[in-house]
């Protein structure tokens, strides 16, 4: 499949979507992507506070919901 050249559009960008997750997300310290969110876990659950990353993902959760049902 040839590569696409020129000009692409996002209408998530052009209304600032895009920009105010990112600023939410860095604001409350939780990333708003699958990947992001994988990995912060991840990192949780070497560290050995169980009872600490359960809370954690549980409100990451309630965000990422919250979060992809106001932006579509």
């Amino acid at each position: 499949m040839p590569r696409k050249s020129g000009f692409s559009f996002s209408w998530k960008r052009a209304l600032g979507i895009s920009g105010a997750k990112t600023r939410l997300s860095r604001n409350i310290g939780i990333p708003l992507t699958r990947s992001g969110l994988e990995r912060k876990v991840g990192r949780g659950m070497t560290t050995g506070c169980g009872v600490w990353v359960v809370l954690r993902v549980v409100v990451m959760g309630v965000v990422v919901v919250a979060v992809r049902v106001v932006g579509g």
